[in-house]
């Protein structure tokens, strides 16, 4: 009997819909299986607006292509202002749809849960202690591009919108790099508001299995210990409990330790900050990510949504001042002295050592050779089957490093200070130049992606050695200061090995690059003198040929290693510019110099 509970739940849930016909979304008159273009959402919010008090329809921002980021504030005494909110006692909630706009589950559900709460009145406690922030559309562009074929894994809608935005990007890769419009608004709109919750609305790819709802939620080591603490032991099991009573029982989002090879086991890892949910963690909101299944009906997707999203609600209306609590808590953590005096994770692991056994509600499957590939693929039936499989989710920190009382971007790199400002990161200038005793980074052996990922090659590999120096930095070099709740983002902007750094993304390649080059005529005069002047020279390119074959076959290696031994070689290549400072007595010198 448990296998038809969502069946019914979706006959009573959708004859309530019809029950009022003025206020059928477009998802709902279609029989439940298309889902409205821009205009159409933005005509219902605007009645939904006209109808209610409680309600209103603003916007965050532009598109590339002009459209307006849609944000709807729905708040139970008509308040539409952050500070109106937060001065009231209230959290604010955050739910996000349609950043992939092919996975727009969240757009319909929320439309549909909005109008049950002003329209209809069916939940109006839940407003008491919660207001709701909603984007409806969030990747406005990518959605216009509307047709039948966007989602060749996915079962319905009829027609949907487009995975990336107008510049071919993927916004949920944006969150830290920050480089589309749309992402560089709902940054400024995050900081503006300061959400207490988050709500990310997916669809998943991958394997076949029963469940209609997966999700995800940063516990696993990159979040502050209270709200891990509070995901894992009140919001998680409370949302499951609720979610299993209404017939969707959830999942983790699903996640084989080999693609697509259930035999494998399962694995949840910590998500880096370019994603949705990683970001927010790291601001101290905790961020539950929904993954629908693309195989199921999407009538059936869009209630599993729509009761997760209710189900949240509930929880977070009655656990308000405890998440008030927590969240401030948090943040003073996270800009206190004790936090900067441990060692800042940038990296984690998950271990392959550490896993338990659990039930997996799975379709049985069989393995087909492929008479294309030759390769083997999994070929999924119809037969439900519960599989008993390891589960890894034990994290770890795989690098970590020290943090300062601050860091240092010289006025030239203002690519870092653009960066940390739409983030809302506080900075302080240099008001002469000074030379300053900082620790940085000496970088070498870089290799880069052979491909393009979101617009770049990105540095996947280097060295990062510790260096220390006086360095002059000049009027206008920007001071961060660490002691700010996006202590967290900074040190993933700034550090070299950050998850997602401006260093990985490409944007201080600058610094590795040779710029003057000695002539083959002038070096190769010049080697003799050399190796006979300095022995220790000789053993070092004696050393350099055991270790390096491919090296004496490249002339022009072997003559720019000599030009790199001279007093013309570049001791500023491959320096990074952005320094570490730890002092704090020098630090509030420069602060206060600095006003």
């Amino acid at each position: 009997m448990k296998g038809y509970l969502p069946i019914i739940f979706l006959f009573i849930y959708f004859a309530s819909f019809s029950q009022n016909s003025d206020w059928m979304t477009y998802f709902e008159k279609s029989g439940f299986n298309e889902t409205p273009r821009y205009a159409e959402t933005m005509a219902f919010c605007e009645r939904l607006d006209a109808a209610s008090d409680w309600l209103t329809v603003t916007s965050f921002g532009k598109s590339a292509q002009g459209r307006s980021l849609p944000l709807v504030i729905i708040d139970k005494q008509g308040f539409s202002s952050p500070e109106e909110i937060h001065h009231s006692g209230k959290i604010i909630l955050l739910i996000q749809a349609c950043i992939h706009s092919g996975e727009c589950e969240g757009k319909d559900a929320g439309l549909m849960l909005i109008r049950d709460i002003v329209i209809n009145k069916q939940f109006p406690g839940l407003l008491d202690h919660v207001s709701i922030l909603f984007i409806p559309i969030f990747n406005v562009d990518g959605h216009e591009r509307f047709g039948t074929y966007n989602r060749i894994n996915q079962n319905g809608p009829r027609e949907m919108g487009w995975r990336v935005t107008a510049n071919n990007l993927n916004l949920n890769r944006d969150y830290l790099k920050a480089e589309t419009p749309e992402m560089q608004a709902w940054l400024n709109m995050f900081n503006k508001w300061l959400p207490d919750f988050f709500i990310d609305t997916h669809t998943s790819d991958g394997a076949d299995y029963q469940y209609v709802l997966t999700y995800l939620m940063e516990v696993f080591g990159n979040m502050d210990d209270g709200l891990t603490n509070w995901c894992k032991t009140v919001f998680l099991p409370s949302m499951t409990e609720k979610m299993e009573k209404k017939g969707y029982p959830v999942f983790p989002y699903i996640e084989f330790r080999d693609w697509h090879n259930p035999k494998s086991g399962l694995e949840s890892s910590v998500a880096p900050p370019m994603l949705s949910q990683g970001y927010t963690s790291l601001r101290n909101c905790p961020g539950l990510l929904i993954e629908t299944h693309m195989l199921k009906p999407y009538k059936l997707r869009v209630s599993s949504t729509y009761e997760c999203l209710l189900s949240s609600l509930e929880i977070l209306n009655k656990e308000f001042s405890g998440i008030i609590s927590l969240k401030k808590k948090a943040d003073e953590i996270t800009a206190s002295n004790g936090f900067r005096d441990q060692d800042f994770p940038l990296q984690f692991e998950t271990l392959n050592n550490d896993s338990t056994l659990i039930d997996f509600q799975g379709i049985k499957y069989e393995e087909v050779t492929s008479g294309i590939t030759g390769e083997n693929w999994f070929k999924y039936g119809n037969e439900k089957i519960t599989m008993r499989l390891p589960y890894f989710c034990t994290n770890k920190p795989s690098l970590t490093t020290s943090l300062p009382e601050a860091y240092i971007v010289p006025v030239e790199w203002k690519v870092g200070t653009d960066k940390l400002l739409l983030h809302g990161v506080r900075l302080s200038y240099l008001k002469k130049d000074t030379v300053l005793p900082v620790i940085s980074y000496k970088l070498t052996s870089p290799k880069w992606a052979s491909n393009s990922y979101e617009g770049h090659h990105a540095l996947t590999q280097f060295e990062c050695n510790e260096i220390t120096e006086n360095r002059l930095f000049m009027s206008g070099s920007a001071i961060v200061e660490m002691n700010q709740p996006q202590a967290k983002i900074i040190a993933h902007l700034l550090e070299p090995k950050g998850n997602g750094s401006l260093v990985y993304w490409g944007f201080f390649d600058a610094i590795l690059e040779q710029k003057e080059y000695g002539e083959h005529y002038v070096i190769e005069a010049m080697i003799p003198k050399m190796l006979a002047d300095d022995p220790g020279l000789k053993e070092e390119f004696e050393k350099k040929k055991l270790a390096d074959p491919a090296f004496m076959k490249n002339p022009n290696l072997v003559l720019n290693w000599f030009y790199s031994k001279t007093p013309y070689w570049d001791k500023r290549k491959d320096i990074y510019p952005v320094g570490k400072i730890y002092d704090r007595q020098l630090l509030n010198t420069l602060l206060k110099e600095s006003h």
